[in-house]
């Protein structure tokens, strides 16, 4: 209550966070529908107790959000951002167990000013659940370890559990408190606490659904995520282009000052450890436990596989507790400069749409396409409409037209969640198509001019029609090749 107290009295600190949360909300109307907004939106729409490519809270949140409020696209991003308001909230809360009143602002202005807060609040991803129950497992465990709260350890089990029904990669929570307490003098006892076992159980308990589903599906989302990887890392092929890459996305995500300072921090506790072998306090080694197997674990990967941007962001949970630590008054000015200027840009580039996007990840074109498709399905009538990209069309034509659409397990190809379903191909037999594929590049309004070899094997007849040129202020900004495929065969082999 008095950390709540002094930060109300913080003017300058409160209007930091208000404005910067004001920003997005107002952001939020303007904001498009991404594929993956639409993607998790056709999870809660088709509850399970967990998914192919996923667990499922994410897709449980929208369903409630839409239910309450209503089908709209401004839904959707509003659930992203209360969720990861509430986790800035949470952030605070653990941050004050740490920092004195002066480093606990400075922790929340640099959190609330990266651009990786932005992203969860405007695109719907599995990270926004996980970094909010990642955060309420760290107060939890806190509360159970340092203030040796007993019944936290049940609060902090189901929030990891639930953490882990958000995201596989919340695994690494049990993973950290494990490593925090055999590295701890002081609390190494608790490995053999019936309180530690029993918030382990617990969490195991609450993760039970996702275990179920696979169980009942051969196990298909854990061999997703691990099988493919897992070949990729062992064939050990080093790139450059991986690691520098992946330095580039989390300079953008924390912007530089705040990424420099990390870098400096795990430079000094690496360097403490290897070559003096001290082991830090136990608050800070407890901060430590939940940062390096995310940070550096997921980095030392890089040279030898692609990282994507999202992995690491539980780590920056306490990451940037540990760097308020070290920060400087003037560098959090410089932090919040970058982050004004960064922010203004995606402003501009939002509402004016700047810089073309060669990629289907974007918020552009989506309703317009499906419009221009239910014109051509008043031309052709009787056609289902289906796409070849994992999930990106079918699941944006899904959500703006009243009726169902397909992936490309229509033509035999695996397509992630659409698998699981429960649709019965069979029922299109000898039915006639509509395939849409997206031109990424669209560098002229010319047709395909080819055909996609799997067409071929379920189709009868396949005929390219005029591509779909979505035009944004009088803008050309997206091109579809649009192909009529007839007489359909359910199982060609």
């Amino acid at each position: 209550m008095n950390n709540l107290k002094s930060l109300i009295k913080s003017n300058t600190l409160i209007s930091w966070v208000i404005g910067f949360q004001i920003f997005r909300f107002l952001l939020l109307p303007f904001m498009g529908l991404m594929p993956q907004d639409a993607y998790y939106f056709l999870y809660g729409q088709n509850l399970s107790l967990s998914y192919f490519d996923h667990p499922g809270m994410i897709g449980y949140l929208l369903r409630f959000f839409s239910e309450a409020f209503g089908k709209s696209v401004f839904v959707i991003k509003l659930t992203d951002f209360t969720i990861t308001t509430f986790t800035i909230l949470a952030f605070y809360k653990l941050a004050s167990y740490f920092l004195s009143e002066k480093k606990l602002e400075r922790a929340l202005i640099l959190i609330t000013t990266t651009l990786f807060i932005s992203i969860l609040s405007f695109n719907s991803t599995p990270d926004v659940p996980l970094l909010l129950f990642w955060t309420l497992s760290l107060i939890g465990l806190y509360k159970a370890i340092f203030e040796e709260k007993k019944w936290y350890w049940m609060y902090a089990g189901i929030a990891m559990g639930l953490a882990f029904n958000s995201k596989y990669t919340a695994v690494l929570l049990q993973f950290g408190l494990i490593a925090f307490l055999i590295f701890s003098n002081k609390y190494r006892k608790l490995l053999f606490s019936p309180w530690f076992w029993f918030s382990i159980l617990i969490s195991i308990f609450v993760m039970f659904p996702v275990f179920w589903w696979n169980y009942q599906n051969n196990f298909a989302s854990f061999a997703f995520q691990s099988s493919e990887r897992t070949s990729s890392i062992s064939e050990f092929i080093i790139s450059p282009t991986n690691f520098f890459g992946a330095i580039a996305h989390q300079i953008l995500l924390l912007l530089p000052v705040l990424f420099l300072v990390i870098i400096k921090f795990t430079y000094k506790y690496i360097k403490r450890a290897v070559l003096k072998f001290k082991i830090p306090q136990a608050k800070t080694l407890f901060l430590l436990a939940f940062f390096v197997p995310t940070f550096i674990g997921f980095f030392s990967i890089t040279p030898i596989y692609w990282v994507k941007l999202n992995w690491m962001m539980p780590s920056y949970i306490t990451g940037i507790i540990l760097a308020s630590m070290f920060i400087s008054k003037k560098l959090v000015k410089t932090q919040i400069v970058f982050s004004i200027v960064l922010h203004l840009l995606v402003l501009v580039e939002i509402l004016l749409y700047i810089v073309p996007i060669k990629s289907d990840d974007t918020w552009i074109g989506w309703r317009e396409l499906a419009t221009e498709t239910e014109n051509l399905q008043e031309k052709y009538p009787n056609t289902f409409v289906f796409s070849d990209d994992n999930y990106k069309t079918s699941a944006s034509l899904s959500f703006y037209m009243n009726q169902k659409v397909y992936a490309q397990n229509i033509i035999g190809l695996p397509a992630l969640h659409f698998d699981y379903l429960g649709d019965h191909l069979s029922t299109l037999h000898s039915k006639n198509a509509l395939f849409i594929d997206s031109d990424t590049r669209f560098i002229d309004q010319k047709k395909k001019g080819e055909l996609q070899p799997e067409l071929i094997n379920f189709f009868e007849k396949i005929t390219e029609l005029d591509p779909i040129i979505i035009k944004i202020n009088e803008k050309e900004v997206r091109k579809f090749w649009v192909f009529y495929c007839e007489n359909y065969t359910a199982n060609p082999f």
